[in-house]
């Protein structure tokens, strides 16, 4: 049965461009270890949370998906107008290298730099100056998806567990829900009290849960300080009998 607009499910995927095969995201460690410049030791590699029709993904993944069903394997090409867009040589721009700052004398081809809050890839360097490249960085690419529909969210709980870890990046084990419909308590750990940005992650995972969890009216979030633990009480050496008598007299 097709996957209704709105479904919240879990996929596993890899994801490709076609003419090179170079592989730049994926939900699996192990292909993820093939590339070294790819893996990242300090993540957890797990299904990714997808809503299906609502452009959390490529609009020609979305569409694959909008006609899939749980426990399906997918092979979606992805085209350019459907992906990353078609590159457009305006946004290509030539500009003085010393524009890039402090580190204007250490930026070569390849790397990608912020130049008026935009972010692009240097084409060429020379002459005092660099051009820089705005488009994506897959723009005009055809994308390859080898997709898994692992599974379908369907318990409020289960979607309620599954939005806070998207938004926080949270494991599940760290924060603690109480749902009591129409009234959602989420404690956070004191962990995430200091993330950037807490109060706009906290408003948009309020309305993702207000979207797919219609049952719930009210979010609550729980903040909790633990008191740091006593400093160790250090204990009094004895000295031995003769030193003891010296230091008497």
């Amino acid at each position: 049965m097709p996957l209704e607009k709105g479904s919240l499910v879990l996929v596993d995927y890899t994801a490709r461009v076609k003419d090179t095969n170079e592989i730049f995201e994926t939900t699996r460690e192990e292909e993820a270890k093939k590339t070294a410049e790819l893996y990242d030791p300090t993540r957890k590699y797990e299904p990714r949370l997808v809503s299906v029709g609502e452009s959390w993904v490529l609009k020609g993944l979305d569409e694959a998906l909008a006609n899939a069903s749980v426990g399906d394997k997918l092979n979606v090409e992805v085209t350019p107008d459907k992906g990353f867009g078609e590159r457009d040589p305006n946004k290509v721009r030539m500009i003085p290298q010393r524009k890039l700052g402090e580190k204007a004398d250490q930026v070569g081809v390849g790397d990608v730099i912020e130049v008026d809050d935009r972010t692009g890839i240097i084409r060429y360097v020379g002459s005092g100056r660099v051009q820089v490249d705005f488009n994506h960085r897959f723009a005009g690419r055809t994308i390859l998806y080898d997709v898994n529909v692992m599974k379908k969210l369907d318990s409020d709980t289960e979607k309620i567990n599954a939005l806070v870890r998207r938004r926080t990046g949270l494991e599940e084990s760290k924060v603690k829900t109480n749902l009591a419909a129409p009234n959602l308590e989420i404690e956070l750990p004191e962990e995430a009290f200091l993330a950037e940005g807490l109060q706009i992650i906290k408003r948009a995972l309020s309305s993702d849960i207000f979207k797919f969890v219609p049952s719930v009216k009210a979010v609550k979030f729980v903040e909790s300080y633990s008191a740091p633990p006593p400093p160790p009480v250090e204990e009094k050496k004895e000295l031995p009998k003769a030193e003891a008598t010296a230091e008497a007299k």
